[in-house]
């Protein structure tokens, strides 16, 4: 679970959270806005309309293999009779629902619900409440999208600055003075390739081969931990060069280097945070 982010709306706080890469809105500070002394009851209150009902039931049967169909006729017939009440505890339990969370904790906890359920809720606390969840659900998702291109882009610079260091070993230990300038590009383009092989697992030209509707290359569609292995590939590639080693077994150590570094990569906590 992502860590949590918030969003305002007339200086209340509703807490915004990521699970399996879906956004949750929490329906316990929405329904705040409403009333905030009895929030279960407001979001009990919403749930317990036959639209409400009918529309979640819908979400489900669209994004949950698991939805329990049988229970949900079962809560849809019974809803709109006198006394008929729903929380979202019980129809997470009987109907095996994943667009609606309940969450413990005294300060982030309560219940969350999918964007899309999010936003039914906030057409039933008022059209402007609405408006202006999506406003701010929109300028939270841009911000995140801005930082992410600024890592990419630092990345992309780095891997840079580190291939003017690649090229410099390559250049003084490589090329030969007598090799011509086609010669010494062929020299180049093989080193770049024996990164793309020791980290993609094919070469530039094979890729392009199998994306002819992409342009530029394979490190331009790269992610941003790949594009990190590849700076520290590049570095370490320059000292196997000084230490002359055989492109064959710079080959076998790149790898080895790029499956171990990619692998803690994705499972570091702090990459996950800037997702």
């Amino acid at each position: 679970m992502a860590k949590s982010k918030i969003i305002k709306i007339e200086e209340k706080e509703i807490v915004v959270f990521s699970q399996n890469n879906e956004d949750y809105i929490s329906l316990t500070d929405m329904a705040r806005f409403k009333n905030a002394e009895t929030t279960g009851l407001v979001i009990s209150h919403w749930l317990s309309t036959r639209y409400t009902i009918e529309f979640m039931g819908l979400w489900e049967k669209m994004n949950n293999a698991l939805f329990n169909v049988t229970e949900f006729s079962y809560i849809k017939n019974d809803s709109g009779g006198n006394g008929f009440v729903l929380s979202a505890k019980q129809w997470i339990e009987k109907t095996k629902a994943i667009g609606i969370i309940s969450k413990p904790g005294r300060y982030t906890g309560g219940s969350f619900a999918h964007k899309d359920i999010a936003f039914e809720f906030g057409s039933w606390i008022s059209p402007e409440f609405k408006y202006y969840l999506i406003k701010e659900f929109q300028r939270l998702k841009e911000d995140e999208n801005d930082r992410l291109k600024l890592e990419w882009n630092l990345q992309r610079t780095l891997a840079k600055v580190n291939y003017h260091i690649h090229t410099d070993a390559i250049k003084q230990n490589l090329i030969p003075s007598e090799l011509t300038k086609k010669q010494i590009t062929c020299v180049y383009a093989n080193e770049a390739d024996l990164l793309n092989v020791a980290l993609f697992g094919i070469t530039d030209m094979e890729w392009k081969s199998a994306n002819p509707d992409k342009e530029g290359n394979i490190r331009d569609y790269a992610i941003i931990e790949q594009l990190v292995v590849l700076s520290n590939m590049e570095s370490i590639n320059a000292v196997l060069i000084r230490q002359g080693l055989s492109q064959s077994e710079r080959l076998v150590q790149l790898n080895k280097i790029a499956v171990t570094q990619i692998t803690s990569l994705m499972n570091s906590m702090q990459i996950k945070k800037l997702k």
